[in-house]
């Protein structure tokens, strides 16, 4: 009972974001849920200790590190800088947008590439004149779809890689053709929504704009990028090689390592450690037995159905704990791998649902808010018809 009430109570702080009436967030209600899970007896210590998955906690750290010495390199804006000025059309504008911030989010985590892309993109359409929310919209969408492909394109594959033992190759393989297709579709829907900012095809002329570069970082951290992305190819652990890659980009003498510490995001971190304890003590309940008997009823070998009920749960308390929350029952499905699939599918696609569904889209509303004011309905308007479509497009590519 204490550890169903814990749980239930810590997944009402995810949902809601905060705790009526105290300065509580997410990553508090995951400490304390933690905390209370080992308080009642639930777990001792050292099986709280032994609960936290600590691959995929070294694995996003890791990430973490890469991505922060290219981003205080300025890679991110030469690439964006350099896509925006050889577009010459809205059209192509909007295209090229997706496929940078598709094809970054694929290998770096996808909230990073929305901070380093957004003010560019909203400064660029105003000093256009164009309407710049299309473009932020697909920047935002597109590092949704694209971060579905691999499994170190959001902390939820990850969290999957993790539990699944899925090999790298073997999870691009079966989830890249989704991304690319549901790159394409998300294109066309924003045209078709947004047809009279695109109708005329007039030529695009960006000015060049001086950017702050350190190449010598920028060039050391494509080559450890490369040579990281080309083990977790070859099937090497990537919490390993992503841990191994960080290391090696902290020996340095261009910057401190406090600059690359504060790009790291600790929250999530601590998040992840309190909600691997909290659903460790579910598992030691008569919960999860209950969760299981809701899972058989649900159907959720169907991949419609396992998407579906995955989309809703990840647009009510998060796609991180959504995931934690199937851990229990995957197991149970009579194809385990393929359930982990959909569930990367569906949870990461469902993110485009509205502003809320995901960290990037928070991101790219408020980093652009001195430019444009994107509501709940001006967003959701195109987002429900991109998620739907491109989960249509996952469940019958993972049928």
């Amino acid at each position: 009972m204490a550890a169903t009430i814990i749980f239930i109570a810590t997944y009402f702080v995810l949902a809601i974001g905060r705790f009526p009436g105290l300065r509580l967030d997410r990553t508090g209600a995951a400490i304390i849920g933690a905390s209370l899970i080992v308080a009642f007896g639930v777990l001792k210590l050292d099986e709280a200790y032994a609960a936290i998955h600590m691959d995929t906690i070294v694995l996003l750290f890791g990430m973490m590190i890469v991505v922060a010495n290219l981003r205080l390199s300025g890679f991110f804006t030469l690439v964006s800088e350099w896509v925006v000025e050889h577009a010459h059309a809205p059209l192509t504008l909007l295209s090229a947008i997706a496929v940078v911030s598709a094809v970054l989010s694929a290998f770096f985590v996808n909230d990073t590439v929305c901070i380093a892309l957004a003010p560019l993109v909203a400064e660029v359409t105003k000093s256009l004149r164009r309407n710049p929310v299309p473009y932020l919209l697909a920047l935002a969408m597109s590092s949704n779809i694209g971060s579905v492909a691999t499994l170190t394109g959001n902390p939820q594959n990850m969290l999957i890689g993790s539990f699944s033992g899925i090999g790298y190759t073997t999870f691009t393989r079966a989830l890249a053709p989704v991304a690319a297709i549901g790159l394409v579709v998300c294109v066309a829907i924003l045209w078709l929504i947004y047809r009279d900012e695109f109708r005329g095809g007039e030529i695009v002329q960006i000015p060049h704009r001086a950017i702050e570069i350190d190449r010598g970082l920028m060039w050391k951290s494509l080559a450890v990028t490369a040579a990281m992305v080309v083990f977790f190819f070859l099937g090497w652990p990537i919490a390993e090689v992503a841990i191994v890659a960080g290391a090696v980009l902290l020996i340095t003498r261009r910057i401190s390592p406090l600059d690359v510490y504060a790009q790291v995001d600790w929250g999530l971190l601590v998040m992840f450690a309190g909600l691997f304890i909290v659903v460790a003590g579910v598992e030691k309940s008569s919960l999860e037995q209950t969760l299981v008997a809701v899972a058989s009823r649900s159907h959720l070998d169907n991949g419609a159905a396992l998407s579906a009920i995955a989309a809703a749960l990840s647009n009510l308390v998060s796609n991180v704990p959504a995931v934690l929350v199937f851990k229990p029952f995957i197991a149970h499905l009579q194809d385990p791998q393929l359930g982990w699939l959909r569930l990367a599918m569906a949870s990461t696609l469902a993110g485009n649902l509205t502003i809320l569904g995901s960290v990037a889209n928070l991101i790219v509303v408020e980093r652009a808010r001195s430019v444009v004011e994107i509501g709940f309905w001006e967003y959701f308007r195109t987002g429900a018809l991109v998620t739907v479509a491109t989960m249509l497009i996952g469940v019958w590519l993972l049928h």
